[in-house]
């Protein structure tokens, strides 16, 4: 056997994206680079790895063991790596945590000063829906979630970061009156939804319910740029946060609606598993914040005030 770091880290990810394509756009290789690795890693077994089916690839049961091996080997590099930077008075290790989708434009901001004070951190953050976002961190998968719903289910503990707002959005091709609209206007909204398991979804629907509005339900779509870009081509009214829009506001795509009862408020929350056994990365981090949020909304989100 003479498999190289690299065959490892490429088989690794095939696996866990089952797409040699996917797997490239992750690496940031080009796709013969990362087919090429493929094939040198294939060569040193005897027994098949993967087998394609059409263009589709599927990993074999050996395949699925070796990939095992793989993660094993790559952590236990890794450790290494950490402990040497450790060794030097560096903060390093491996910081995970998963973020509901519309979290993308939130999360960055409080990791950037962190990440960039400490080059020996590797980030491994993944978005998703709240759904998703949970499970993960139920099976502990995951050292810090970010939402804006808070989970009823699970055990946590909490750091808020910022305020949430939610706001009724449309085009600007569309015509209202300059006033306080009455709950009765979403008699004439056709409203886009985002799918179940988003927290915006669960926030959207709880409000409705609370306050029986008359809501014309016109299509269920899967992400919040997905909502956006529909409501931009006129395909109807949505309620969005205020923290994806700001660019479609400012350059003239979108407007807020005023109707009474919004802004819907909530809170962006890094939550946890209560009692769970921090690594000193984590730890750090967590005293980081503590240290610079406000800092980190004032001056990152000062716009968000004037809405």
């Amino acid at each position: 056997m003479n498999y190289t770091f690299n065959q490892l880290r490429i088989f690794l990810k095939i696996t866990q994206t089952q797409s040699v394509t996917k797997a490239a756009e992750e690496l940031h290789l080009t796709q013969p680079a990362v087919s090429i690795q493929l094939k040198n890693f294939q060569d040193q077994f005897e027994i098949p790895l993967t087998e394609m089916i059409g263009r589709k690839i599927f990993i074999t049961d050996f395949g699925r063991e070796i990939a095992v091996a793989a993660e094993n080997i790559l952590s236990h590099v890794h450790a290494i790596n950490y402990k040497t930077l450790a060794h030097k008075g560096q903060l390093a290790g491996r910081l995970k945590i998963s973020v509901v989708s519309t979290g993308k434009y939130v999360m960055p901001y409080f990791l950037s000063d962190f990440l960039n004070q400490h080059e020996g951190i590797e980030l491994m953050m993944d978005v998703t829906n709240k759904l998703k976002v949970l499970e993960s961190l139920e099976k502990n998968e995951v050292d810090f979630s970010l939402v804006s719903v808070l989970p009823e289910n699970l055990q946590i503990e909490k750091m808020e970061l910022m305020q949430n707002k939610l706001y009724v959005i449309s085009n600007t091709k569309q015509q209202f009156e300059n006033k306080l609209h009455d709950k009765s206007i979403f008699e004439t909204l056709p409203l886009i939804y985002r799918e179940q398991g988003s927290g915006t979804r669960q926030t959207m629907e709880k409000f409705i319910l609370q306050n029986s509005l008359p809501v014309r339900k016109k299509m269920e779509l899967t992400s919040n740029e997905a909502v956006k870009q529909a409501v931009i081509a006129g395909l109807g009214c949505s309620i969005m946060p205020l923290i994806g829009i700001k660019n479609e506001l400012q350059n003239g795509e979108l407007q807020i609606i005023p109707v009474s009862g919004f802004p819907i408020k909530s809170v962006w929350n890094l939550i946890w598993l209560k009692g769970k056994n921090h690594s000193p990365l984590a730890l750090a981090y967590l005293h980081y914040l503590n240290t610079e949020k406000e800092n980190i909304v004032h001056k990152r989100f000062d716009w968000f005030e004037k809405y």
